[in-house]
């Protein structure tokens, strides 16, 4: 007797900044924890609300200078949060090239 083996579906997320949905992979978690703060969730699997963004220099300018990511989260972004989220980012999407 044969099992169906269907692929599993690749899991989507769509992008705060540019809302083009995308395999959640491809994608960088960002994540409110319980104290408050915003951090970047490299592994995807941190305790806390999650934002999605494209690993795009123009997605992460326009969510950081906007309020999507705020309201995504649930939470506020001081200025030296933005600063910090922006500089991890920028390393990040150097590191991924």
């Amino acid at each position: 007797m044969k099992r169906n083996t269907s692929p599993r579906p690749v899991p989507q997320r769509t992008c705060v900044a540019c809302r083009q949905t995308r395999a959640k992979r491809e994608l960088v978690r960002l994540v409110c924890t319980r104290g408050g703060d915003i951090e970047i969730d490299t592994s995807g699997k941190k305790e806390g609300r999650g934002a999605y963004l494209c690993p795009d220099p123009g997605c992460w300018e326009k969510a950081l200078r906007g309020r999507q990511l705020e309201h995504t989260l649930r939470g506020s972004l001081t200025a030296a949060n933005r600063e910090r989220l922006a500089r991890q980012g920028q390393e990040l999407i150097k590191g991924a090239e």
